[in-house]
Formats: structure tokens, sequence, C-alpha cells
């Protein structure tokens, strides 16, 4: 059984930053991608970020420029570099993993933006 563990949520102001991190239980590269999703209250669950096996990234056209996404191999972790946060940046991020036929998803981690 897979796990995905974040970490890294809490409260900033705007225009703060926050790195979340996702550390799995096993090797990231045995996944075809992982990433970041992220849930408002009252709303659908969205894309923020991902990263392929081979390196390649994707982000909600919201959070180009602000965010980025990197990994560490020897770590088994996923991180997702948050910068000039704005309110409606707050949610709940969730780290997904995808291999062959499983979609692995974290617990969630809470990010509220807030003066």
């Amino acid at each position: 059984q897979v796990q995905l563990v974040e970490s890294g949520g809490g409260l900033v102001q705007p225009g703060g930053s926050l790195r979340l991190s996702c550390a799995a239980s096993r090797s990231i590269l045995s996944f075809y991608r992982m990433g970041w999703y992220r849930q408002a209250s009252g709303k659908q669950r969205e894309l923020v970020a991902t990263v392929t096996k081979t390196g390649s990234t994707n982000f909600a056209d919201s959070v180009k420029g602000r965010f980025t996404i990197s990994r560490d191999r020897a770590k088994n972790t996923v991180y997702l570099q948050m910068n000039s946060l704005k309110p409606e940046d707050t949610a709940v991020y969730y780290c997904n993993a995808l291999d062959s036929g499983n979609n692995y998803w974290g617990q969630g981690t809470q990010v509220t933006v807030s003066s």
C-alpha cells in the first residue's frame, strides 16, 4: 500500500510563500506522474501542478509563474514551492501519484492565505 504524507501547510499573509512536501513510501520514480491538486471550500478539486517520471511539468494557469514543483529522489519527496500567494490560493492541497492502474492520494494539508 502506497502512502503519501503531505506537510508544510499553514496560515500565510498575501504575498507570502510556503513550501509543501509530499513524502512517498516508495521510490517516486516508480510513479508515472506525481503532483498536487487543491480543493477550496465548496469547489471541485483542481490540478495545481504535476511532474512526470521524465521530469516534464505542467501547471494550472492560475499558478504559472508563482508556483514551482520539484523532486528529491533520495528522499522520495515531491515539493510545491508557492510564492506570491493570494487569498484565492486558500484550499486543502493534496498530493497525488499515478502508476499503472492506480491513483494514490495523500490526506491533504490546509493552506490559508489571509491577512
